[in-house]
């Protein structure tokens, strides 16, 4: 990974992963459009997820909400009255900046959760400015972006855009319950575009105002303290943890920690640790090495309202280690809020304990644009050998699975032939085919998008019936007869 941010959005442009949303009108702030490439990589990425989680599981179950909700579940929720950040502006320019990013960036510390007398007294304390200019007292700033429904102008029809895709598993919860016939635990999970009018988008897809959040619920009953799912091989994983303690002393030394370890020194529940060690595991199995991976416990001064244990899975990104993904213990507070607020009964019958039970809830989040950035710095090689990039991204979210190339284009024999395995081969793996350039530069070409296999019809295929197949990462190449490509492929995809 030797690129930085700037020159990961260039490469991105150019291969029709992302590109700049209205960039004929010069951008807008915060978004961003998935290319041909890029559309097809992020969805891969979703259907790993989704069938890791929900697919591979009996005890989690998928649903999919409206984008705007009741404005009273953003109230219940807390959001309309603390979904915020706190503001530095400059006196002179008005400049408005993010006030924890800010602090963080100046002092080296952490600086979510500070209250706004302590940014302004670091400030002051440390003489901090912006571009010479000092600031003005700290202000709150919501981030839901609030949205008009209906034809009417008055207050009643004021909504939002939601910020968070959990608010609707909560709502939805006894409905969930009552129509899988789930019994506790069990979860809910979701994959949905989310909006927060950030103060200041940068770093290109890390912080936008419109992103794609893949989150759960697991609901638990509350005197439950064993979990059975916690295995021993889950028990005995070694993590890269920054833990509060060291934070708190000023330091960022990593502490390596298992499992066990961590449920010894009491920093999580059993449930939240088998969930915390499902979330390390696929991390690792999409394709992010252990290396850039850690896990960051939060301190108690930084805990959101609702919660009493989270930690932030972060990864070491060229412009810092940053969070990708979360996980925390909600406890009964959503649950109890939505009760308190819609005068509904979101308690579910235990049919062990024969009573009504409010379940506590274990959250694991995971920010998809990121994890799709990660995913693309891993992959990222500039091989000096080839002199080309090769996108060494794991076989089965590739956005091209195998590229089909006619050794010359100009023999109607060897092109129809081409075509026909083309045409075989299209209705069960995602292929392209290439007919521009030397082999050589389509390889190249190939390199580039991270498509594992290339496959070449050459003037021996018209006499053994047989293509040769080169691997992405090797660049090994083995002849194949076309009668056993589609397994051949199957088995390189499974391996």
């Amino acid at each position: 990974m030797t690129l930085n941010i700037e020159e990961m959005a260039a490469f991105c442009k150019k291969k029709g992963f992302v590109y700049r949303s209205s960039d004929i009108y010069g951008g807008f702030s915060g978004f961003w459009n998935l290319g041909p490439n890029g559309v097809e990589l992020f969805n891969k990425v979703k259907q790993n997820w989704w069938k890791h989680f929900v697919q591979d599981r009996e005890d989690i179950v998928g649903m999919d909400a409206s984008i705007i909700s009741h404005p009273k579940v953003w109230e219940a929720s807390g959001h309309v009255s603390s979904f915020g950040d706190l503001i530095l502006t400059t006196k002179k320019s008005k400049t408005k900046l993010r006030a924890d990013h800010f602090i963080e960036e100046k002092l080296a510390i952490v600086a979510d959760g500070l209250s706004a007398g302590e940014i302004n007294n670091l400030v002051k304390k440390h003489n901090l400015t912006y571009k010479g200019e000092e600031f003005e007292e700290v202000k709150d700033f919501n981030l839901l972006f609030p949205t008009k429904v209906g034809a009417e102008e008055s207050n009643s029809s004021i909504a939002y855009l939601r910020g968070e895709t959990a608010q609707a598993m909560f709502t939805n919860f006894r409905l969930v319950a009552d129509t899988t016939r789930q019994q506790l635990p069990f979860g809910i999970a979701q994959v949905g575009k989310c909006f927060r009018n950030e103060i200041s988008p940068r770093d290109f897809l890390f912080r936008s105002r419109e992103f794609t959040i893949a989150e759960f619920e697991y609901f638990i009953h509350p005197d439950e303290k064993k979990c059975s799912r916690l295995t021993k091989d889950q028990l005995a994983l070694e993590l890269n943890v920054l833990t509060a303690k060291t934070q708190e002393v000023g330091k960022s030394t990593l502490t390596t920690l298992t499992i066990k370890q961590m449920l010894s020194n009491k920093m999580l529940n059993e449930w939240h640790a088998h969930l915390l060690a499902e979330q390390w595991k696929w991390y690792i199995q999409l394709g992010l090495s252990e290396k850039n991976l850690k896990i960051r416990e939060h301190m108690k001064t930084e805990l959101s309202h609702y919660s009493s244990a989270t930690f932030d899975f972060d990864y070491n990104f060229p412009f810092g280690s940053k969070e990708i993904g979360g996980i925390a213990d909600r406890g009964q507070f959503d649950l109890n809020q939505h009760i308190k607020h819609s005068k509904k009964k979101l308690e579910l019958f235990d049919e062990a304990t024969q009573k009504k039970v409010i379940p506590k809830v274990i959250e694991p989040t995971f920010g998809m644009e990121r994890i799709f950035l990660a995913v693309l710095f891993e992959a990222y090689h500039d091989d000096k050998k080839r002199e080309n990039v090769v996108l060494k991204i794991n076989k089965q979210l590739a956005p091209t699975y195998c590229a089909i190339f006619p050794l010359v284009k100009n023999k109607p024999e060897v092109s129809k032939k081409a075509q026909e395995v083309y045409e075989s081969l299209r209705t069960c793996y995602s292929c392209v085919y290439d007919v521009s350039g030397t082999v050589g530069r389509r390889y190249a070409r190939q390199d580039e998008l991270g498509t594992p296999y290339c496959i070449t019809i050459d003037f021996e295929t018209l006499e053994d019936d047989a293509v040769t197949i080169r691997d992405r990462d090797s660049t090994k190449q083995e002849r194949v007869p076309i009668k056993e490509l589609r397994e051949k492929l199957f088995s390189l995809y499974c391996s």
